[in-house]
């Protein structure tokens, strides 16, 4: 018998380790977190469709305004969902309810928006050397690619590669495709 609950006892505690090694870390599945109304991914970037977006203290019309974008394509990252209301935090940290069709799945970012001054080096290819444009911070580009290092941007008059690091929009070591 005690050859039998040791061994039920061992089996039991190398199930539980298997278990445990088997799960996603804790970032994991944070970043696994679904969306109630759409199943996507939460939290998420998306950018603004219109160029006037009322931003509400809660998911209905009937909520204050609190704030009103008025950037078509400015980067906000949604992370709350109810029904037909998106809850996103803009890169200032500001945060409350949108209707979710204001909102596009276009990516875009912002160049560096806590930099106040200088210039951002946008590279022809990935970590090369060689000058595509200088760009201000705050600047809104269009993400056409990241493979986790650097993104692809472009926007009118400009085209190249600038470090994954230097924008908001994009998730660290985040892959767009």
């Amino acid at each position: 018998m005690k050859i039998w609950n040791a061994c039920k006892n061992m089996f039991r505690s190398n199930l539980a380790a298997l278990v445990l090694l088997s799960l996603p870390s804790a970032p994991a599945l944070a970043q696994q977190q679904l969306g109630v109304s759409t199943g996507l991914p939460i939290p998420r970037y998306v950018s603004l469709k219109s160029d006037r977006v009322n931003l509400r203290e809660g998911p209905s019309k009937d909520h204050r305004t609190a704030w009103v974008f008025q950037r078509a394509g400015l980067p906000v990252e949604i992370t709350g969902e109810f029904e037909n209301w998106r809850k996103i935090r803009d890169s200032e940290g500001a945060e409350g309810w949108v209707l979710q069709s204001l909102l596009s799945g276009r990516r875009t970012a912002l160049v560096s928006p806590w930099r106040k001054d200088g210039l951002m080096i946008l590279k022809v290819k990935a970590g090369s050397d060689d000058l595509s444009a200088r760009l201000q911070p705050g600047v809104v580009a269009n993400v056409k690619s990241c493979d986790g290092k650097w993104c692809r941007i472009y926007g009118e008059g400009y085209d190249g590669f600038l470090e994954q690091t230097t924008l908001w929009g994009v998730y660290p070591g985040e892959k767009v495709q």
